[in-house]
């Protein structure tokens, strides 16, 4: 998998002196540990434990600073991932790319595709825009938003504190899904531990209600939340909704895509009668969501 984006040597012994670089300067302005035991407590009310990680958010957090393979960095581009999926599981499973780019300078807006698509950078996580057409688009001021302007073009990027690698920044435009009730469809997310899913969190009519359900993967509720600090979470939760009715499949790609890490998040969406891949996520919302209540967290940890 390494060799997707790093086949030239020379960029691997510059990303092996860059980890070396931003270790050091680490060590010497304040260890990552500190920065993380820090904001660990404040944001969960229990300390970090680097000896004994007992919870699910103790585990993330451990192996942003002890997880240090490059192909788990090339997994995190949006891009690099895409060829990962076609080889796995076949393009079939792949959102349609419409247009990538390298400079977004470049873009015109005869580029845009005239359908519903979304615009995203290709190491970034979570920013992302959404256009039913072009006509929603002005050029001018997609340019200066986050998801297309304000990066640099070469990324010294990670998915871990010192896991350190060249990214080469690009802008890619996907198809938007959309189902046959006009909207876009539910975010399966499908968390794997160990190779085998444990649960299923789903974001719900994201454009509508924008909920947050959690099922087992015989799709029994599970009434826990995981989210950031700043969410009320006596309102994430929407009315139960049923199955998706491709669930089987779902959870055996999960499954399959996951047996490599010891958690991962595999998100996917269903769209009549169809599965497409959504991305892959090891460190989900860094470490710093809450799970509540907290038995949860340790009960998902002990499955790692």
């Amino acid at each position: 998998m390494a060799d997707w984006r790093y086949k030239n040597e020379l960029i691997f012994r510059i990303s092996l002196a860059l980890s070396r670089l931003k270790a050091w300067w680490y060590f010497v302005r304040e260890s990552d540990r500190k920065n993380i035991d820090r904001r660990f407590l404040k944001t969960h009310g229990y300390p970090m434990d680097w000896d004994n990680p007992k919870t699910l958010n103790h585990k993330i957090q451990w192996s942003k600073l002890n997880s240090h393979k490059l192909e788990y960095t090339a997994l995190a581009d949006k891009l690099a991932v895409r060829e990962f999926i076609a080889r796995e599981l076949g393009e079939a499973y792949l959102i349609p790319l419409l247009y990538r780019t390298k400079n977004p300078n470049e873009m015109k807006w005869e580029d845009l595709p005239e359908g519903g698509f979304v615009v995203k950078a290709n190491h970034d996580s979570g920013s992302y825009q959404i256009f039913r057409d072009r006509s929603e688009v002005s050029l001018d001021v997609l340019k200066r938003q986050r998801v297309v302007g304000g990066y640099p073009r070469i990324i010294i990027g990670s998915i871990g504190s010192r896991s350190i690698a060249i990214l080469f920044r690009e802008v890619l435009i996907e198809r938007l899904l959309v189902g046959a009730d006009g909207k876009v469809p539910n975010d399966y997310k499908l968390n794997v531990f160990q190779g085998k899913v444990g649960f299923i969190y789903v974001s719900v009519d994201r454009e509508g209600s924008n909920k947050r359900n959690i099922y087992d993967r015989d799709w029994n509720p599970l009434h826990f939340t995981w989210a950031a600090p700043s969410k009320d979470v006596t309102k994430l939760r929407g009315e139960e909704i049923e199955a998706p009715a491709l669930l089987p499949e779902m959870i055996r790609i999960a499954e399959r895509l996951g047996s490599m890490f010891d958690y991962v998040r595999v998100d996917l969406y269903e769209v009549d009668g169809k599965i497409y891949f959504g991305e892959l996520t090891q460190h989900h919302g860094g470490g710093y969501d809450r799970i509540l209540p907290l038995e949860w967290d340790y009960t998902w940890g002990e499955l790692i």
